[in-house]
Order: structure tokens, then sequence, then C-alpha cells
């Protein structure tokens, strides 16, 4: 279990004020704000190296910080230091919302949660491809969240792709129910904290392929097995169930449906405040396709965000500029 990013809400309110959906340098920095203000603050995220930043292996231009840190150094202070003022992190993804009204509800894989504004700064990491079977299957076999689907699979071999702390917390999470997990790791090394990849190596339900890719997924109705190739040596896995945790550079908007203003690229559209379509819906960071990716304006962008939602929350519907001439 990652202890890090898994944290039990003390006594969860019937609704935030504020839920953060994504907690890389956008929505880390939001949360120091939103909290610091005195705002409830929730923040959902799938993992410490889900994100962009997370994955990082070394930062050596982020302001105040003279010597280099890893990525996943660098989010997790600014998560300590969100904690510190009052924020709830915790390790979820997030599968559905219904943003309108005054109040706003998300979904996981364990329960809802409420909150009077929303944030999304879910970055871009969203997969480009599909594997051939992957959508023909979905639902029968494919999934993409263990924490819903893994006790439909009890006593079943499942495989689970990805390389980041989501996959080998879900990869654990299958160890509940399934017989077998295949981890299939698409790099030769995990990017995952070493405390969790060492759980995983030690777990006997569990056999990690290093270098591993699907190159299809199949089964007629349902998954009977995956082709893969581990190493360069083709080989088929027979497993009942294929979790999928890749990332690629497509903003990540999902989990959105349809209630959002999206572009024609895929990005959330936003005012001059970060503000979507919908009152009390803001986004900030990669999701919204800035020509520049630097952690530094994700951050920025966050701490904005979170003072028109102070400003917002307490009636201020318009938003004027702290400077005057």
């Amino acid at each position: 279990m990652n202890l890090d990013l898994v944290a039990q809400e003390p006594s969860k309110p019937d609704a935030y004020d504020v839920i953060i959906i994504g907690g890389g340098p956008s929505g880390g920095s939001a949360a120091i704000y939103t909290a610091r203000a005195d705002l409830s603050t929730l923040v959902i995220d799938k993992g410490l190296t889900a994100g962009a930043l997370g994955m990082a292996s070394k930062i050596a231009n982020f302001p105040g910080l003279p010597d280099p840190v890893e990525g996943a150094g660098l989010v997790h202070r600014i998560r300590d230091q969100a904690r510190s003022f009052g924020a709830t992190f915790i390790d979820e993804k997030v599968l559905r919302t219904d943003l309108e009204g005054d109040l706003k509800q998300v979904w996981t894989g364990t329960g809802g949660h409420k909150g009077r504004a929303v944030i999304i700064a879910t970055g871009a990491m969203g997969r480009t491809r599909r594997f051939p079977g992957e959508d023909r299957l979905l639902g029968r076999g494919v999934s993409y969240c263990a924490t819903c689907d893994g006790a439909f699979f009890r006593d079943q071999s499942v495989a689970v792709a990805g390389s980041n702390d989501e996959a080998a917390d879900e990869a654990l999470t299958l160890t509940r129910f399934a017989s077998a997990v295949h981890v299939l790791n698409p790099t030769p090394e995990f990017n995952a904290p070493e405390g969790l990849v060492e759980e995983l190596r030690a777990h006997d339900k569990v056999t990690i392929h290093p270098s591993t890719r699907i190159a299809e997924i199949v089964g007629e109705d349902q998954v009977e097995g995956i082709d893969i190739v581990e190493q360069g040596e083709e080989k088929t896995l027979e497993v009942e169930g294929v979790f999928i945790y890749l990332q690629g550079n497509l903003p990540v908007t999902d989990f959105l449906g349809e209630e959002v203003s999206i572009s024609e690229d895929g990005c959330l559209i936003v005012d001059e405040n970060f503000q979507t379509n919908i009152d009390g819906v803001f986004a900030v960071g990669d999701v919204l396709c800035k020509h520049v990716k630097q952690a530094v304006i994700a951050a920025a962008e966050g701490v904005e965000a979170a003072i028109v939602v102070d400003r917002y929350l307490h009636g201020r519907e318009e938003f004027r500029p702290d400077w005057s001439r």
C-alpha cells in the first residue's frame, strides 16, 4: 500500500468548499492557496508519478530550488505544504462528474464527493492510441479501474499494463481477488516509489514482465488472453482481465462527459479567470493545452485559479484585478 498517497479522511464533510481533480503542480499549488484561505479542500489524484512532473527524473529550474530535485520529490513537497494548511489528498481515479448546480458531484471507484467549486487540473497524459481488441472488449475483461472491477476477477488471472505508482497500487489491489497478476511494464524499471515496487516484487501472486508491450487483446465475447512482446520476444498470456494504466499526451478529460466545453483538439476552454462554461468549475495547467509546458507556469495558474475560487465562493461575481491605474 502506498502510504504517502492514500489518506483517510478523518471527518468527511457533507460538501467540500473546493474539490481539485489532479494533484500535480497546478492542483497542488491551488490546494495550498484554497486550504490556507480556510476553504475545505479535497484533492483527488491518481498517484504521485501519474503526471508529467511526477515522472520527471530531474527538475533544475524550479524557482527557489537551486539544487536539482526529482519530479516526484517536488510534487511531494507541494502536497506536504498543502496538507500543512489542512488540504486532504486521496489516491483515487475520478470516473465521472455532475458539475451543474450549486453542489458539484465527483465520483471515484470508492464513492462520491460533493463540492461547491471544482478545479480541474488533470494534465495532458491521456493515451493517444488503443490496442487492437481494447474497445471491443471494454467492460468484458478490459478495465481502467481495479478498485471498481477487481472483485469480478476472483480466482482468475489478470494483467496490469503500466509503470507508475497507479499501476503498481492497482496491481496490489487485484492480488486480493485474482489468482495471478501479470504486471506488464513497458519500461525496464518502474517509475514508482521504491517501497511500493518492493511490495509488488515480494507478492507471491505477482509476476513482473519488464520491457513489455501489449500487441493485441484477444477474445470473442470476453477477454481470453493478450499477445505481448516481452524484451523483443512475442508471447501470449492467458488472462481473463486486462487493466490498463498507460499514458500519452492528450488532455485528460474522459471523465467529464459532455458537460464542459472542449475544443476540437480536446482541450478545456476557459475564460481569463480560468472558469469553464459552467459556473464554479475551473481548469488549469496542461489540460488547457498551453504552448509552454512548465511546472512553474502550471503552479502559477493553480494559484490564480485558487484566488478566483475564493472570491467566487464569497460572492464576488466580478473578478477585478488587484492592480488599478
